[in-house]
This record gives structure tokens, sequence and C-alpha cells, in this order.
């Protein structure tokens, strides 16, 4: 295997489907598989998940309020998202999962600690992370790439709704745009190739952490990246700038 142990960064609209808001059963079933895919192949795995199937940032503008409220609002949702996200698994696998946050609620979730998400981790347990970091300003995508520093992850796979991979261009604007294979995390920044957060590909470059950007609604692509094949776009502070 390329990697013996992963961070899955899905967005809350994955859950939601194509209804946008929610949670849809035919999407939390995929989700589930391909989370499930890589543990089959003894790979630990840790996700970090979204909330914008409940609340959205033109919500909180539409409403004027204020960006650290709308983040903490924000954060809730990715906890509501990490315990649906649990539940589900349960209910589809033999697989033990936890869910830890930022946000100490102990009632419905363990808080976060370190190590103790890497001893989850060891022990075979799929490691659900809600709240993002605790604070506002800070988006999911940094909380991904940290969280993924901080338990040792070998990579963080980030899947994307329709577009499988990182272009030139948006692919749907632009018919020319053509498709990374590789793509070093500081011609990203410096081009700046808006494939998520920008402080968050910093943090992953300064850190040697590779970034694999995939289209998610394809099944399989999880197991496949892991087993190493070419999937999408892989990003990383050491490889070359190619073209698919």
């Amino acid at each position: 295997m390329r990697y013996k142990r992963i961070l899955f960064k899905v967005s809350g609209g994955a859950l939601a489907g194509k209804g946008g808001l929610g949670f849809d059963p035919v999407a939390l079933d995929h989700i589930c598989r391909e989370i499930m895919a890589p543990r089959e192949l003894g790979i630990e795995v840790a996700v970090v998940v979204g909330g914008g199937n409940i609340f959205r940032g033109k919500v909180a503008e539409d409403w004027d309020i204020e960006r650290a409220e709308a983040d903490s609002i924000g954060m809730l949702g990715t906890v509501m998202n990490a315990v649906m996200l649990r539940a589900a698994l349960k209910a589809r696998g033999p697989y033990e999962a936890r869910v830890l946050t930022a946000i100490r609620m102990e009632s419905v979730a363990e808080p976060f600690i370190r190590l103790r998400a890497i001893k989850h981790l060891e022990k075979g347990y799929i490691v659900i992370l809600g709240g993002g970091i605790g604070q506002p300003y800070v988006t999911t995508d940094y909380t991904g790439v940290q969280r993924a520093i901080e338990t040792r992850c070998d990579a963080v796979l980030i899947a994307k709704e329709g577009v499988d991979g990182v272009y030139t261009a948006d692919p749907k604007v632009d018919p020319s745009a053509r498709r990374f294979r590789t793509l070093r995390t500081g011609d990203a920044i410096e081009q700046d190739i808006r494939v998520m957060d920008q402080s968050a590909m910093l943090l992953a470059r300064d850190h040697g952490l590779p970034l694999h950007v995939f289209d998610f609604d394809k099944p399989g692509c999880v197991s496949r990246i892991c087993k190493g094949e070419e999937v999408g776009t892989l990003l990383g502070p050491e490889v070359q700038t190619t073209m698919a």
C-alpha cells in the first residue's frame, strides 16, 4: 500500500447529494463505502467533514451575520455531520468509529486530544473529526491539513464533486482547460490555483504533506489512490508539475 494512514476530507455537500441540503441516503451509502474501502485494505482512516449541507456562508451574508458567529454555526454543523456519519458507518459496516470534536460536548462526542485520536487510529477505529479547530476564520480545508499533521497521517485525500482533479482553469467554463497529473504545491500557490484554501496548501507544503484531489462521484477512487494508482491530481512539495 502507498499509505498506512490517511485523512479523508469530504464536504458537507457530499452528504446532501443532489439536494444540496440535509442528508441523502444514497450519498451517505456512497461516502460510507469509500471510507470503509481503505479500512478493508488495512489502512487507518481519519475523516474531516464540512458543514455546507446545514449552513452556508451565503446564508450568513443574506442575514447579515458576522463572520465569527457564522463560523461558530458552521462548526456546530460539522459536528452534526460527524455524528451522522458515525451512525451511518456503524449501521453499514463492522468498523468501530469515534467522533472527536474541537468544541467540547462530551454527551455526544469525545474532545479532540491528539494522542487519543492517534491511539484510536492505531486500534483500527475510523476517527471522524468535527468542530473544525474550534476557532472562527478557519476553513475545513485548513482543519483537514492541520489534523492530518497532528495525527501523523501520510496524506490527505480531498474529495471533489464533479471534477476529477486540478485544472489550469475551470473546465466547466473553459473547454481548453487541462488537468494536472501532478502539481508542485509551490507552483499551485504561486499561480494562485484555487484548489483549496491557500493557507491549507501552505501548511501542507511546509510539512511535506501530499494532497490528492479526485472526483468523489466515481466509486473506488479512494482505494485506487491508496494502492498507488494515478487518480486525479497529486500535489506535493517535492513532485514535478506535469499534465495529464
